[in-house]
């Protein structure tokens, strides 16, 4: 992610091969919140049920849990939840899974993003989560249980 001088992220897109680009959190949800994008949470029910999950976005599994088989709905449900005129941002744990769905999503004829960090972010020198960047740790909207 680009940052300015002060360490604050820029709002801009980056392009990425494949899809339309990475993006960061803060961009994602301001798209999303002004209706420009569609936000696609990829994680598993489990993920979203345990870790914490975003209000208002689509929870369209990438695989399933267990055994991390693919969703042979997702293309279906992508298709479903996206109008054509609007943009898709996707958020999986920490940004592999969402480059995967919106490599996908591209070869489907959609705009797609993946939103940089993920929910939970980079694991920190304790190999723990939502420290290090996230869509949680920047303050984004979210909630559990």
């Amino acid at each position: 992610m680009r940052h300015d001088a002060g360490g604050e992220a820029l709002l801009t897109a980056r392009p990425a091969p494949g899809y339309a680009g990475d993006v960061s959190p803060q961009l994602a949800c301001q798209w999303w919140q002004a209706g420009d994008a569609v936000l696609v949470d990829v994680r598993t029910d489990a993920e979203r049920e345990w870790v914490g999950f975003v209000p208002g976005a689509v929870p369209l599994a990438w695989k399933q849990w267990p055994g991390m088989a693919m969703n042979s709905s997702f293309d279906v449900g992508l298709q479903a939840a996206v109008p054509a005129d609007k943009k898709v941002v996707f958020m999986c744990r920490s940004g592999v899974r969402s480059i995967a769905a919106a490599k996908r999503a591209t070869e489907l004829g959609l705009e797609a993003y993946n939103i940089l960090e993920g929910f939970e972010g980079d694991p920190d020198q304790h190999a723990q989560r939502g420290r290090k960047g996230g869509w949680r740790f920047h303050g984004l909207p979210w909630r559990q249980g």
